[in-house]
């Protein structure tokens, strides 16, 4: 949507901070970003921190009711912080919500082991890289059941180190799926599609604890996007493993788990990028 007048609002140096709940990665953010500039926020006067989840408004709070219908649109969560950094949402509050959240954190972590082992064990690149994204998205998990009520300079410590953590992950993966390139073997076509199966079942009974925790549109969004992003991942390890097994090539595995891998290095960058920034506003 766009603002009938054209008009930009009026920056102020007093920002406007609001927790944004449900967004998954930077895509989510830059999608957050262009609804604000669509209902005349400056370019320079949004941004959405991919590493605290954190919305920063520099307009004036009286145009506040002039943005959020086309925040609201998003489908997204949005928590005005008046003061200090915990968060209100009762969600976070509910201990069967947060007993949730550590067998989400179990599942995602025990699985990645697993599909990284099952990489290793069929010659895989795309298992290695999927279970990537299962560590990934436990630790991000962990990270925001230790980082409940912390300030906005430690959150955005923590999840620094992460995106650095995840960041040399990726990059293990990229070097030996290049090393896979200039040395091919085809992998084992059935072992590498049992375990992309597994990572589906892994997913849904990931799902399946949050389901009953569902307050709202944006916490429904954010299980429906955890699960779809994950699905996509898996799928395409299970139709890389089909062409694996028809072609006997190992070319279908290497551009999947480029692909993935490629995926998984970006969102670590856009991490580090915003903690980086978000320390230096706090500083």
């Amino acid at each position: 949507m766009s603002r009938a007048d054209n008009t930009t609002l009026p920056t102020t140096s007093l920002p406007i901070r609001m927790r944004v709940h449900g967004m998954d990665c930077a895509k989510d953010a830059a999608e957050i970003e262009r609804a604000a500039r669509s209902a005349g926020v400056a370019e320079g006067d949004v941004k959405v921190s991919a590493a605290t989840h954190v919305m920063t408004l520099r307009i004036a709070e009286d145009d506040l009711p002039k943005v959020r219908p086309a925040l609201d649109a998003t489908g997204y969560g949005f928590e005005l912080i008046k003061s200090g950094d915990t968060s209100s949402d009762p969600a976070y509050k509910d201990p069967s919500y947060r007993r949730a959240l550590w067998i989400v954190v179990l599942l995602n972590l025990g699985y990645g082991v697993i599909e990284m082992f099952g990489g290793f064990l069929s010659g895989s690149q795309a298992l290695k890289a999927d279970a990537l994204d299962f560590l990934g998205d436990g630790a991000i998990t962990f990270l925001g059941l230790l980082a409940i009520g912390w300030s906005l300079t430690w959150r955005a410590r923590s999840a620094m180190i992460q995106g650095v953590f995840l960041g040399f992950l990726g990059l293990g993966v990229v070097g030996s799926t290049i090393l896979r390139v200039l040395n091919q073997t085809t992998p084992e076509a059935g072992l590498m599609g049992a375990f992309a199966v597994g990572a589906l079942i892994v997913n849904i009974l990931a799902v399946l604890p949050l389901l009953k925790h569902r307050k709202g549109d944006a916490n429904m969004r954010a299980v429906w996007l955890f699960s779809r992003n994950d699905a996509i991942g898996n799928l395409a390890v299970v139709i890389a493993a089909g062409l694996v097994a028809w072609l006997g090539s190992a070319w279908p595995d290497l551009i999947v788990a480029f692909a993935i891998a490629g995926l998984f290095l970006h969102s670590s960058w856009m991490i580090i990028r915003d903690a980086r920034s978000d320390l230096s506003e706090t500083e």
